[in-house]
């Protein structure tokens, strides 16, 4: 059950980034042509105004089409049209019409002799394969020739609705912390913080209960007031339980058992909003610096912080068995780096489109196909072996 919690929770952050191109590209003019809840295939589908919504049979995440994310070129039709020209040769002399016009960068030319490819391929008996990939073609060379095409908006436009998404994450990951630290905030505390994966002291407040009966970083934490600490979690839950009456501590130091205490928790106040909004921002900051660290290091060859979607699965559903709140933090976590890696300068990540996209506005002129799948090409060998170097950690780690 706590594993499909967790993919529905990696699901909801790739809604979320899908529903801010969405509504950015709206915003700016742009008409997307499906918006889907899931992945195709469609269960449920609608139009309204040109758009088509929809709930996906893959019940993960989202799907925004744009139209015309490229220039269109003669090779796109080749690739769309090439089962039909074998089946129906025919269509050969309209379609190198339409391409002659595309190489020549005459896209009005082009589009006015979609109509009559439209009525020649309508006059050939194809396969349905071969039929449903040369209209296909059309649709998307027609959708790329449009004005409310991607590839001819104007620069500021583009980098917006591709910042969008990243950008969507980045403020539900900040929205998300300041949620958490106006929840987690007030109630009773002692003044330590503690490691991520154990009951061990990390750090001690010097102005608060902790310090005065001597608690220092390094101390693991066995009982609570008579009560055995199984894991970090336990720690928190069982200083609320003593609503501001004096608890004892034991731990154990240096291979030894000690007894501390009596400690009265201090009541903290709750957070106000802005305060939690300031700390939400403080915090992003924090990680986001730590996570280009991490990156650093990959380069260097320390390759065993990355993770894969399983991994990350499997870490939200331990942070399940934590109880909600630290679920939440993690899913923030989550959002925040799902909105850093897509803004790496890579294609096929947004940061390489917003690249291009800037490359082109100071041009003034679009790139060459050439270039932009090269580069593409190289985008993607970097991000399989992100992801295979991800795998086979989780492998690792799942092994044991």
């Amino acid at each position: 059950m706590n594993i499909f919690v967790a993919m529905l929770g990696l699901g909801l952050l790739v809604l979320v980034h899908e529903a801010g191109h969405f509504f950015t590209a709206r915003a700016v003019g742009m008409s997307p042509r499906r918006f889907y809840i899931g992945f195709p295939p469609a269960i449920f589908k609608v139009r309204r105004k040109g758009i088509e919504y929809g709930i996906g049979a893959i019940p993960l995440g989202g799907y925004v089409k744009l139209p015309g994310m490229h220039r269109p070129a003669p090779s796109d039709l080749d690739t769309f049209f090439g089962p039909a020209l074998s089946e129906a040769p025919q269509l050969l002399a309209p379609l190198d019409r339409v391409k002659r016009r595309l190489e020549d960068g005459d896209m009005e030319g082009a589009r006015e002799l979609l109509d009559p490819l439209q009525r020649a391929l309508d006059d050939v008996e194809l396969s349905r394969m071969a039929e449903r990939g040369a209209r296909k073609g059309i649709n998307e060379i027609r959708d790329g020739l449009g004005g409310d095409a991607y590839w001819r908006q104007r620069t500021w436009k583009k980098v917006g609705v591709i910042f969008a998404g990243p950008g969507t994450n980045l403020l539900f990951a900040i929205f998300l912390f300041a949620i958490l630290f106006v929840i987690g905030s007030g109630g009773y505390r002692l003044g330590f913080s503690m490691e991520t994966d154990a009951p061990i002291v990390h750090d001690v407040r010097s102005d608060h209960p902790a310090a005065q009966i001597g608690l220092e970083p390094g101390d693991r934490i066995i009982v609570i007031n008579g009560h055995r600490v199984h894991g970090v979690e336990d720690v928190p839950q069982l200083i609320q339980q003593s609503k501001g009456r004096p608890i004892m501590l034991t731990i154990k130091r240096s291979g030894m058992k000690l007894q501390l205490g009596p400690a009265r928790p201090k009541a903290e106040p709750r957070m106000s909003v802005p305060q939690a909004s300031w700390e939400s921002l403080k915090l992003t900051g924090v990680i986001t610096k730590e996570i280009g660290a991490s990156l650093g290091r990959l380069v260097k060859g320390h390759r065993k912080e990355v993770s894969s979607p399983v991994g990350i699965v499997e870490g939200s559903s331990e942070a399940l068995n934590q109880g909600l709140q630290t679920y939440l933090w993690v899913l923030g976590l989550l959002s925040l780096s799902l909105a850093l890696l897509n803004l790496l300068p890579l294609l096929p990540l947004h940061g390489g489109h917003i690249a291009f996209s800037v490359v082109e506005g100071i041009r003034g002129r679009a790139v060459g196909r050439e270039v932009y799948e090269r580069v593409l090409a190289v985008g993607i060998a970097l991000v399989l072996l992100l992801f295979f170097i991800g795998l086979s950690n989780d492998i690792g780690n799942l092994g044991g």
